[in-house]
């Protein structure tokens, strides 16, 4: 497997610190990250593997899940001060990044489930390239869950697939089936052979009224909806089981610091 951290950080350092050589910095010293707002913590312990990796030692990490406040500290790790200045920048970046995706996710989670406490907010695989395997683990961090990982764990049909296929006729399949239709006859039309059905682009008051219809032909069918606003997703809660959304991976990144000391002379 591609280690993506070797990737970040020869990205940003693929020779020498420039900075680091003009100074002539050598010995130790210590490495805080800490954020100036309330959120989230992801991702930190996989920084935190790379650190030992590396040969730097990890004093402190947030794990998955768990909630910081202003000035708390997020990550700390001790080692020699030119390693300290080649990962701080991708490190806090990264974690900024990482953090906000679980914030989101977890005002998802907590606004859906004030109206449906079964409901699952589960993120679509529109990942940053490069990113996915971090940022599906903010998700979960969230307290939400992934839609699709990709294209090779799950069976989607969407409206193109359909467009193209021609008639489905029987589909049996190990994976559960999700399909997207095209209209509310295709909805009734696919409902005993879907697991899942992907109602897109249908008001909550349309989903009020189509969903029970759809469970009396599938009563084990699973009701799912995305490209929705944050602000509908109470209104959508109530009446699916899975609310598709892309938006927490695009959350502001939070605002964190670094500072890094010299230990000793």
């Amino acid at each position: 497997m591609i280690d993506l951290f070797e990737l970040y950080f020869f990205e940003d350092c693929p020779y020498q610190d420039e900075s680091a050589e003009l100074l002539k910095l050598e010995g130790k010293g210590t490495l805080k990250i800490r954020t100036r707002e309330a959120g989230v913590c992801a991702c930190a312990d996989d920084l935190a593997e790379y650190y030992e990796k590396k040969g730097l030692k990890v004093l402190k990490y947030l794990k998955d899940g768990e909630k910081f406040e202003p000035q708390e500290s997020i990550f700390e790790a001790e080692g020699e001060l030119r390693t300290l200045f080649k990962f701080w920048r991708v490190s806090q970046t990264f974690l900024t990044i990482m953090c906000a995706i679980a914030g989101k996710t977890s005002t998802f989670v907590n606004s859906a489930r004030k109206e449906n406490p079964d409901v699952i907010i589960a993120a679509s695989r529109k990942t940053h390239p490069g990113a996915r395997r971090f940022e599906t683990k903010a998700i979960r961090a969230g307290g939400g869950d992934v839609h699709r990982n990709s294209l090779s764990d799950s069976i989607q049909l969407s409206q193109n697939h359909l467009e193209v296929a021609g008639e489905l006729g029987k589909l049996r399949a190990l994976k559960k089936i999700e399909i997207e239709p095209r209209s509310r006859e295709e909805a009734f039309k696919f409902a005993e052979m879907s697991d899942i059905m992907l109602l897109d682009h249908l008001s909550p008051e349309e989903l009020r009224e189509l969903g029970p219809e759809l469970k009396k032909l599938n009563p084990k069918l699973e009701l799912a909806v995305g490209g929705i606003k944050a602000d509908k997703i109470p209104e959508y809660a109530p009446f699916v089981n899975i609310i598709v959304s892309s938006a927490p991976y695009y959350a502001q990144p939070l605002d964190f610091t670094t500072k890094i000391e010299r230990i000793g002379n």
